[in-house]
């Protein structure tokens, strides 16, 4: 496993991340735990979750999952980055959500809870909150590191200039602010590259890009089809759509003799600015297959052919529309 330091931080990741976001929903706790500890072996030390994973059965079941296998001991938690997210209500009473003073303290202090720790290394919004200001979001979280509950900020889904206005919000204050923002990137959805990706790179953030694989679509959705394997069919549609695009993408992994979803990670940690995509495997298997995208090299002359086979937006803003 190779690592990097997470955006200007002084932080040490590796370039794989583990997402957790299938625990207790479809994987296994039993599998879960399994697949956290090979994880650890493999090299993986970065970890992500939320307070709202595992909602379909309830909120918060994947940090009670994570918290369980921390328990074990082992050096678990010493050996783990563990990124958690808030900002998802958790009931239908008011204050229950969001980025108030109130409820980053109180979310904060359930996922230490549920996770078994006494702090997290990297505590994200997992959205921008347009009616909490940014004095108030910082302020709750400069009394969370002074307690020892939070290291490092982070932030998810974020446009360029909520970043920006973050950024220079805490600069105000003297204080870190953000170090990593969590976004949608990958072959398919490169809007990231318009403003996300240059605020990050001039701010010092590592991006870390969610769905890499597009919901499996850039892991051989063609050959999975060719084989009989079955997917959900608002899916199956999106790879209709997409076939031409896939055939071509497939075929030039063919000649590399990479797979699809190794060559789909590769990319995204050839982008400057990447710090560590997120893996979110349901079986050991799929782990197992993800560590080697690190390794893969692409030439300039692969990135311009993926370029042409999913072109991204040309250039960031304003070059990419205007001059």
């Amino acid at each position: 496993m190779k690592y990097t330091h997470l955006g200007r931080s002084g932080l040490v990741v590796s370039q794989l991340c583990l997402g957790t976001m299938n625990f207790g929903t479809h994987a296994s706790e039993r599998d879960a735990h399994r697949i956290m500890d090979r994880a650890l072996e493999l090299g993986i030390n970065f970890f992500d979750t939320s307070n709202s994973y595992g909602r379909a059965i309830k909120f918060g079941l994947t940090e009670e999952i994570i918290g369980r296998w921390f328990a074990l001991g082992g050096d678990r938690r010493q050996r783990a980055v563990l990124a958690t997210k808030l900002y998802a209500s958790q009931s239908n009473w008011p204050n229950e959500g969001r980025l108030s003073a109130r409820n980053i303290r109180q979310a904060c202090d359930a996922s230490l809870a549920r996770l078994q720790t006494d702090h997290l290394d990297l505590y994200q919004m997992h959205h921008i909150d347009r009616e909490t200001p940014f004095e108030e979001i910082w302020e709750a979280y400069e009394v969370l590191r002074q307690q020892g509950k939070v290291i490092y900020a982070g932030s998810s889904n974020f446009a360029g200039w909520h970043i920006a206005k973050a950024q220079e919000q805490a600069r105000q204050r003297h204080y870190q602010g953000l170090i990593s923002e969590q976004s949608l990137y990958n072959l398919l959805t490169r809007d990231v590259e318009l403003e996300v990706l240059p605020a990050c790179r001039d701010y010092g953030l590592g991006l870390i890009p969610w769905s890499p694989l597009a919901s499996g679509i850039l892991g051989g959705a063609l050959q999975k089809q060719s084989q009989g394997r079955r997917s959900d069919p608002s899916l199956r549609e999106r790879v209709e759509t997409l076939r031409p695009q896939l055939k071509e993408y497939e075929a030039f992994c063919k000649e590399r003799g990479e797979q699809p979803a190794l060559v789909a990670l590769a990319w995204l940690l050839h982008q400057e600015g990447v710090a560590a995509p997120i893996i979110g495997p349901r079986t050991m298997e799929q782990l197992e297959s993800a560590d080697a995208a690190t390794n893969i090299k692409l030439k300039k002359r692969d990135l311009e052919r993926l370029d042409e086979i999913f072109p991204g937006p040309g250039a960031p803003a304003p070059e990419a529309y205007a001059w």
